[in-house]
């Protein structure tokens, strides 16, 4: 590589080539976009090291860079994620959200698939999938202001609760039966028997799910029995001593929902004393390493726990009474379903399952895919009578303002 090498620090790519910060931050490292958090997190992590951690391939990512720097060109959107706009009025759209960890091999295989689907049925894709870290204010301009379905893309894919359980926005079109459901899986994966993760309105279809597990650092730990559920977490001797993943906005918002559900306003208020400060997955797995604010329990998907060192101080614990699960979906046009059919099917596959699964430790729904959990692991999912018996948006901003209330009286 002429311009870097895999040695080189984030901080040394990016102070040399300044147009490469947005393809980090729209490949998920959304601390590079803050000069603050990048002289911090940047100067002390090379790029072998940090694509490791994402589990993005070092070769593709590299060449991104390259096409970056070679470009010169801060307005273009170096990124797997958008292809080059069809000229075909009739070109299917596509938007959405991908988890980061999975997302360069999800994009890969997918450009591969949209080239073979142009090819053969004759139909442009245009498509713009990006870093989940990019926050939904990203897919908000394909929403905010549309009241006719036909402006909208024909499928979305996201994680999360926010604006897709958002009764103004997507209410009413769900209300209208713009969407469907027709992933056709004859069941869902073994792992999820207890759970009823299939829509029964058949608006959104679900592909998997990203967990929240708890890390515990043992040495912080002292002679405290180890927390082993959620209820746990919020008794008096962990507070101000628990990390939440509160700029994970699909996650957080999950957690916040599910604690609400099962604990009420109170179990909010607890969670909001127990939070000591809000870290990156990625920061959180050597948050033993601080010198000073060391958090006893860290909250965090599931894939991160893997990057913890065996043998140290820090130990990965599954809730016993379940992991709290954020949903990966999608929502398709009914209307475009003769159409989309090849494009659900190919996000509904075994392949992006394992995908999903194997890649990002996102267990997939597909019932023919090993998520390589122990059957014993519960899960924890908000279920979907309650879905559709609350305005999801409004109860998120309730829980936030409860959960901020309490970090304002510190």
């Amino acid at each position: 590589m002429k311009y870097f090498d895999e040695n080189s620090t984030l901080l040394e790519i990016v102070e040399k080539y300044p147009e490469t910060v947005d393809v980090f931050t729209s490949n998920g490292f959304s601390q590079m976009n803050d000069v603050e958090q990048r002289q911090k997190f940047a100067k002390s992590i090379s790029l072998k090291i940090a694509l490791m951690l994402k589990q993005i391939d070092l070769k593709t990512f590299s060449n991104l860079l390259i096409e970056a720097i070679e470009q010169n060109d801060n307005n273009i959107d170096a990124t797997l994620a958008t292809n080059v706009k069809s000229a075909d009025t009739e070109a299917l759209d596509i938007v959405g959200l991908l988890p980061c960890p999975v997302r360069i091999p999800l994009l890969e295989q997918f450009n591969n698939f949209v080239k073979d689907f142009t090819a053969k049925n004759g139909v442009g894709v245009n498509h713009e999938l990006k870093a989940a870290s990019m926050g939904l204010d990203w897919v908000e301009k394909n929403i905010v202001g549309i009241s006719d379905a036909k402006q909208l893309p024909d499928p979305f894919i996201s994680a999360g609760f926010d604006m897709f359980f958002d009764e103004e926005m997507i209410g009413k079109f769900k209300r209208n039966g713009v969407f469907e459901d027709t992933t056709k899986l004859p069941k869902f994966n073994s792992l999820f028997e207890e759970m009823k993760l299939k829509d029964p309105k058949n608006h959104y279809a679900m592909i998997g799910v990203v967990p929240a597990v708890f890390l515990i650092n043992q040495t912080e730990l002292g002679d405290r029995p180890v927390p082993k559920t959620w209820a746990d977490i919020m008794k008096p001797e962990f507070e101000k001593r628990v990390s939440l993943p509160v700029g994970d906005f699909d996650l957080f918002n999950g957690i916040l929902l599910n604690i609400h559900k099962k604990y009420g306003d109170e179990g909010v208020k607890k969670l909001g004393r127990s939070l000591l400060e809000s870290m990156h997955p990625s920061q959180m797995v050597k948050s033993n390493r601080k010198k000073e604010n060391r958090p006893i329990i860290t909250i965090m998907p599931y894939f991160f726990t893997k990057m913890v060192k065996e043998g140290g101080p820090m130990i990965a614990v599954w809730p016993e009474d379940g992991a709290i699960v954020s949903p990966i979906f999608m929502l398709s046009k009914k209307e475009k379903i003769e159409k989309l059919q090849p494009i659900v099917d190919f996000f509904a596959s075994k392949k992006v399952g394992e995908i999903l699964s194997h890649s990002g430790l996102f267990p997939s729904v597909h019932p023919e895919v090993d998520n390589r959990i122990p059957k014993e692991n519960k899960f924890m999912w908000l279920g979907w009578d309650y879905i559709y018996k609350n305005d999801i948006s409004k109860l998120i901003k309730h829980c936030k303002m409860l959960f901020e209330n309490e970090l304002e009286k510190e």
